[in-house]
């Protein structure tokens, strides 16, 4: 493809050089240090600090508590549910996190739902998550409440 040409053609770029071009520039602008880790912040390798192919429930709780610290934007150390939105959990999920019943869950409460879920999602009854469990359906709350 001729990149001279498309710049000073006066004519509009196609659709396909576009596309093209718009997946050169993703390529250098993805994070060096994120593909290193094997994914984001939020990725199920970044997750698994000690690399073993699965999460534990310290594990998981970490990332809890990272994903809490983002969305208390105000520092306050609660959220109500506006502030974490419509799909990360449902009324049912936080009426039952929300022990004490004043319509925000604090990080121990936060906390305690993440081990709830994490115990949901772990199938087999072995302590941690796999790959698989994380990613299944029944892995989806747990993925909610740590991204």
């Amino acid at each position: 493809m001729d990149w001279l040409a498309l710049k000073q053609s006066p004519e509009r770029p196609s659709r396909r050089q576009v596309l093209l071009w718009g997946l050169l520039m993703a390529g250098f602008m993805a994070p060096s240090s994120a593909l290193a880790r094997g994914g984001g912040p939020a990725s199920f390798a970044a997750i698994d600090r000690n690399r073993d192919g699965t999460i534990n429930l310290d594990e998981a709780k970490r990332a809890a508590e990272r994903a809490f610290r983002r969305l208390d934007r105000r520092r306050v150390g609660q959220l109500s549910r506006a502030q974490l939105g419509p799909r990360r959990l449902t009324v049912a999920q936080f009426s039952w996190a929300d022990r004490d019943h004043d319509g925000t869950l604090t990080m121990n409460e936060y906390l305690a739902l993440v081990e709830r879920e994490f115990r949901a999602a772990d199938r087999n009854r072995d302590g941690t998550v796999s790959r698989a469990e994380f990613h299944s359906r029944d892995g989806l709350p747990l993925r909610r409440l740590l991204y």
